[in-house]
């Protein structure tokens, strides 16, 4: 039900589709361009333009599924995502004063084209960033950030509080809620050292260090991945 209602949604706004977080929940549909917002709102740092939500989604302490609609433009068949996550209330707007605690290492996502396309993305779990630990009860937000090929970010949250894994206030997850379309596939990122530390500016070397990991086909029994071939960030 809640798929279709996104779809639905997605469908509707094609032409200007971002990201749609679609589990464990969004703080609002900012698929919106106006005078206030006229490029859109989801450029808007940290949440898309989005205020915190007072109706937060609960999440488990140990780390759970995060699924999400990219979208396309035209002219766009590869964006890098970043998924963040922020902690408390403290910050402007009652939100987190900080959003760069990484809970995955960015990867590379890609297209069937270079026209729209409304894929699905699901990450069944992904964890807390390292040496975390939250406690029933906390406050948190997730951040999703889409890095547009042109440099541009587009920016997503989700307002959770933190509950024992098997609380029944976790939304259930299945393959109707959290799935990959075969359509997109994904990328590990690289970084290709040019110059090292301390080298002379002449100093080149062609050594590549990988920072990204792949995202595994078949996880849960859902829908496999169809992986890319790598895609270098330069």
């Amino acid at each position: 039900m809640l798929a279709s209602v996104f779809t639905t949604l997605l469908l509707s706004t094609l032409a200007t589709a971002h990201v749609i977080l679609t589990y464990p929940g969004w703080r609002g549909n900012n698929l919106i361009e106006n005078d206030t917002f006229p490029f859109g709102m989801q450029w808007m740092y940290p949440c898309g333009g989005m205020g915190t939500t007072r109706n937060r989604t609960f999440w488990p302490t140990l780390g759970g599924a995060i699924a999400f609609q990219p979208g396309w433009f035209q002219g766009h068949d590869k964006a890098t995502i970043y998924i963040n996550l922020g902690f408390g209330t403290d910050g402007p707007d009652n939100g987190p004063k900080n959003m760069s605690f990484t809970m995955v290492p960015p990867f590379g996502l890609l297209g069937p084209s270079k026209g729209p396309y409304p894929g699905t993305v699901c990450l069944p779990q992904v964890p807390l960033p390292a040496n975390t630990v939250m406690n029933p009860g906390d406050n948190a937000t997730i951040q999703v950030v889409e890095l547009a090929q042109h440099g541009a970010a587009l920016y997503s949250c989700v307002d959770i509080t933190f509950a024992a894994p098997g609380d029944p206030r976790i939304g259930h997850v299945n393959e109707t809620n959290c799935f990959n379309s075969t359509d997109l596939g994904f990328a590990d990122i690289y970084t290709i050292t040019t110059k090292e530390v301390g080298a002379s500016i002449d100093a080149t070397t062609t050594r590549a260090t990988a920072i990204g990991s792949s995202i595994r086909a078949g996880v849960m029994g859902y829908v496999p991945l169809v992986l890319g071939v790598f895609w270098l960030l330069i």
